[in-house]
């Protein structure tokens, strides 16, 4: 057994309390608590307008589920899945497979460590394929939200990259979530 298989075995028989989330990145199992209150509100307003937006594309906004790609399990913070998601459904039941995953994103937070959500997982997205990644983020100059598109799975990174500030409006450029608007109104103004 290689060590992405020891990883991998040790991670499905992990039981985790509710609020912290356990990750196979890169080549580790990382644990960490999920959020604070201004984490959580900005999860609920972005939660609800995206489930409105996605009305009749047949995807749905969700949470709390694990993103699989071979044997790394990320979990973000919201990720865009079709309605049905018993297709892409790991067969052991751990997760959704990244190849049904239009976008997905994370709403940084200090104490997680910052370069986890900018570098680590923005590696792991772009390397399973996930055409869409956004990085809602307090701590980038006053609060910036990053759309990053056209992934490069052998390199492990994103082409396109759009940081847009804190009080602007940022817009989902493509997939079911295409025109999905994140601004004031979900991550506030800027926090300078």
């Amino acid at each position: 057994m290689n060590s992405d298989q020891r990883l991998w075995e040790a991670w499905k028989a992990m039981t985790v309390p509710k609020h912290v989330r356990a990750e196979i990145d890169e080549d580790s199992i990382t644990i960490s608590v999920i959020g604070d209150a201004r984490h959580a509100a900005v999860s609920r307003r972005l939660r609800r307008m995206l489930k409105n937006h996605l009305g009749g594309t047949g995807h749905k906004p969700t949470q709390g589920r694990h993103v699989i790609a071979g044997s790394k399990a990320m979990m973000p913070d919201f990720a865009v899945a079709p309605s049905g998601t018993r297709r892409i459904e790991h067969p052991d039941g751990v997760g959704l497979l990244a190849c049904g995953i239009p976008l997905v994103g994370e709403i940084v937070w200090p104490d997680c460590c910052i370069g986890r959500e900018r570098d680590l997982k923005q590696r792991a997205y772009a390397s399973a394929g996930i055409p869409v990644y956004v990085i809602i983020d307090d701590y980038d100059h006053g609060g910036t939200v990053t759309v990053l598109t056209c992934p490069d799975s052998e390199r492990g990174a994103y082409a396109s990259s759009t940081r847009t500030p804190y009080g602007k409006e940022a817009v989902i450029p493509e997939g079911p979530a295409k025109g999905f608007v994140i601004g004031p109104g979900i991550t506030g103004e800027r926090r300078d």
